[in-house]
C-alpha cells in the first residue's frame, strides 16, 4: 500500500513500458491517434513510465500511400472551389483569428501571410537576442503555448519532410529516437532499452512489432517474470513467447476488449493449474474480482523551419501491405 496524491493508502500501480518499433510497425492512420490508443491500452495494465519509438530516418521521410490520397484528394477539392465547381456549406474559419474565409486556399493564404510571417518575425527576433534569460524570457511569452497556431499550422500546412510522424508521436508523449541508417540499427536500440526496462523493475512490457529477432528477449522478460504484452499483426512470430498477442489494427482504431488473467508463474509454469490461455473476452455477466478490464477508448512544440511555403511536395510511392 502506498500513499497517493489526496492522501488515501491504496494498492501500488504496476509499472509499464511501451516500445514500438517504427520501422516494422508503423502507424497506419494519424500517428497522434494511434499513439493515445495505444497509451491508453497500456495504462489499463499499470502507470506507463516509459514510451519510446525507435526508426532510422527512412520512416520520417517515407510517404505512406494514405496520406498520398489525402493530399490528392485535397488538392483536387481546391480546384474544385477555386473554380466554384463545388461551394462549400460553412466558410473555412482561421484557428488563430477567427477570420472566415471562402475557400480552403484563401484560409492558407491569409494563415501564410499573416500568422507564419509574424511567427518567423518573432524566431528571428529570438535569434537576435543575447543571453539565455532573454531567450528565455521572450520565449516564454511570446513562443511556448501558442495552441492555436500549432494546431492550424498542422492542418493546414506541408511538412517540409515526410508527414510529420517524429512531431505527431512526441505530441502524443512518446520518445522518438532516431537510430543511424544501418542494418538493424532500431533493433539493437530496442534490445537495449529493453535491458534497461527490466534492470528498473518494471512489471508490465509492451512491444510494437513482428519482428522475430525480439523472441529471445521477451523469452528472457518471462524468465524474470515480466508480463509481455506484444502488438502486432502476426501471433506466429512473437505472441507465442509473449503473455498476451494484440491485433496492431484493433489497437490502432481503439477496438481492444479483452481481459488478462495473469497469473504468478512458477519455475514449472502459471500456479493454479492455469497457463497462457487464461487471456480472453470479458462476458457482459462475468465479475472482475481482483482482475481488471481492459477497454480501450477511441506538446506544444515549435514549428521553426518545419514546413513548406508552397504546395508542391515530392510523392513516394509505395504498395502497402495491410494484414488483419
Amino acid at each position: 500500500m502506498v500513499k497517493n496524491s489526496q492522501g488515501i493508502y491504496a494498492p501500488k500501480s504496476d509499472k509499464v513500458v511501451v516500445l514500438w518499433d517504427l520501422d516494422n510497425k508503423p502507424p497506419r492512420g494519424p500517428p497522434y491517434d494511434a499513439a493515445v490508443s495505444l497509451k491508453t491500452l497500456a495504462a489499463r495494465f499499470g502507470e506507463v513510465t516509459d514510451f519510446s519509438a525507435y526508426a532510422n530516418r527512412h520512416a520520417f521521410v517515407h510517404l505512406p500511400q494514405w496520406v498520398l490520397h489525402e493530399r490528392r484528394e485535397r488538392r483536387s477539392l481546391d480546384i474544385l472551389e477555386r473554380k466554384g465547381v463545388v461551394t462549400p456549406s460553412e466558410p473555412y474559419t482561421c484557428g488563430v483569428c477567427g477570420r472566415k474565409c471562402k475557400t480552403h486556399m484563401d484560409l492558407k493564404k491569409h494563415f501564410k501571410q499573416l500568422h507564419q510571417r509574424e511567427r518567423e518575425k518573432k524566431l528571428n527576433r529570438l535569434k537576435s537576442l543575447k543571453g539565455k534569460k532573454k531567450r528565455d524570457r521572450f520565449k516564454e511569452r511570446f513562443l511556448r503555448g501558442n495552441h492555436k497556431y500549432n494546431e492550424a499550422a498542422r492542418t493546414l500546412l506541408v511538412p517540409k519532410v515526410g508527414y510529420g510522424l517524429a512531431a505527431e508521436l512526441r505530441r502524443a508523449g512518446v520518445f522518438v529516437k532516431t537510430v543511424e541508417d544501418k542494418p538493424q540499427a532500431a533493433d539493437w536500440a530496442l534490445k537495449r532499452q529493453m535491458v534497461h526496462s527490466m534492470s528498473r523493475g518494471i512489471d508490465w512490457l509492451f512491444l510494437v512489432s513482428d519482428d522475430s529477432d525480439f523472441s529471445e528477449m521477451l523469452r528472457r522478460a518471462r524468465e524474470a517474470d515480466l508480463g509481455t504484452v506484444v502488438v502486432g499483426d502476426w501471433d506466429r512470430a512473437l505472441g507465442r513467447h509473449a503473455d498476451l498477442w494484440v491485433p496492431w489494427s484493433a489497437v490502432e482504431n481503439g477496438e481492444v476488449d479483452l481481459v488478462p488473467k495473469r497469473k504468478k508463474r512458477t519455475e514449472h509454469g502459471f500456479q493454479n493449474g492455469h497457463d497462457r490461455n487464461d487471456w480472453g473476452v470479458l462476458n457482459e455477466d462475468e465479475e472482475l474480482g481482483q482482475e481488471f478490464m481492459l477497454h480501450s477508448e477511441d506538446e506544444d512544440e515549435d514549428v521553426e523551419n518545419y514546413y513548406y511555403d508552397d504546395d508542391e511536395e515530392e510523392e513516394e510511392e509505395e504498395d502497402g501491405l495491410y494484414i488483419f
